[in-house]
């Protein structure tokens, strides 16, 4: 559980770009990322909470992301985002993203970390076995 959590937070670094989908009521919509920081063994992401982003993810926790690493493989992953906006956390994510700290401030109303909660995650190639994450 631990190594499957590490193996898809280094996926989600080595792509740099990864691609997270949510609702809107019944439309989907899909934007790149790019933060996945590992704290207190969960991966979390950053955003502002004026975004549509947080609107949708506070309307409805579920989401889809996939990326694609440097080896051609891809990556799905599922689950939902739980709000975490300790200071803490927010330093975490700022610390792994310093270029962000112009947008955003540990502990303001605006900084909204989220992390991933219920994950499946699967690891697909065109020229290998797939391998299933385990959390």
């Amino acid at each position: 559980m631990a190594n499957d959590i590490k193996k898809l937070h280094a996926f989600l670094k080595e792509a740099e770009t990864y691609y997270l989908a949510t609702a809107d009521g019944d439309q989907p919509r899909v934007r790149p990322f790019g933060t996945a920081t590992l704290f207190e063994d969960r991966i979390y992401i950053l955003t502002s909470k004026a975004k549509d982003v947080s609107k949708q993810i506070a309307a409805n926790q579920k989401f889809e992301i996939s990326a694609m690493d440097k080896q051609g493989r891809w990556i799905r992953v599922s689950g939902v985002l739980k709000a975490d906006n300790r200071v803490e956390a927010h330093n975490a994510l700022l610390a792994d993203y310093p270029h962000l700290g112009s947008m955003y401030k540990a502990g303001d109303e605006n900084t909204n970390a989220l992390y991933f909660d219920q994950i499946k995650a699967a690891v697909y190639s065109f020229t290998g076995e797939s391998e299933i994450l385990s959390f």
